[in-house]
């Protein structure tokens, strides 16, 4: 699994993840990109940053309306403006917290449109926990690179975390070197 990695970062250099501003940015992020592309999610935040609403008050604040406008470019804007402001107020009770990383994923879960892959990415990216992402590059990326396939979403997750050493940073950059992996498998597929 080690000698997979390098062979990415060899390839394709340091990824340096998440692109956000603040740990909230990559909450915001995780659930903008639901369902769609990050250029999608990234005109939402855009948008968010431009009228200065891209922080826990302002989001809590802001008409559920106004919301829904300035995050239309990622796609299923009122179901994403209604898990923003559930996920904001989650955020604020938990981000800080001394829970077991199990505990907080339970946590994430909780809220509604809050799903594995989401609630992982929060854990990882925003919280610094041992979580490894799985999305449709992992699953695309175990499948062509390891001849393996998971029917679950968990087992594949805990494929990575058992094959891996318990390392936040490791994860971040695996993940981030099969997402560029994937975008460039696709590219060479075509449309």
């Amino acid at each position: 699994m080690l000698a997979l990695y390098r062979k990415l970062l060899k390839r394709y250099g340091k990824q340096g993840w998440w692109p956000a501003d603040s740990r909230y940015e990559v909450v915001i992020g995780a659930v903008l990109t639901q369902n769609t592309n990050w250029k999608n999610a990234e005109k939402a935040l855009a948008n968010l940053r431009e009228r200065n609403v891209l922080d826990e008050e302002s989001i809590l604040k802001i008409p559920i309306g106004e919301l829904e406008e300035l995050i239309r470019p990622s796609g299923f804007y009122r179901q994403k403006a209604e898990r923003l402001k559930l996920a904001t107020k989650k955020w604020l009770e938990i981000k800080n917290s001394k829970l077991e990383t199990t505990e907080l994923r339970e946590e994430w879960l909780s809220v509604k449109g809050i799903g594995k892959e989401t609630a992982d990415s929060i854990l990882l990216y925003a919280m610094d926990r041992p979580v490894f992402v799985i999305d449709a590059y992992t699953r695309r990326f175990c499948k062509e690179m390891m001849d393996k396939e998971f029917k679950e979403y968990d087992d594949c997750r805990r494929f990575f975390e058992n094959a891996l050493p318990k390392d936040v940073e490791l994860y971040k950059e695996y993940h981030a070197l099969i997402v560029a992996w994937g975008k460039e498998f696709r590219s060479r597929e075509g449309p």
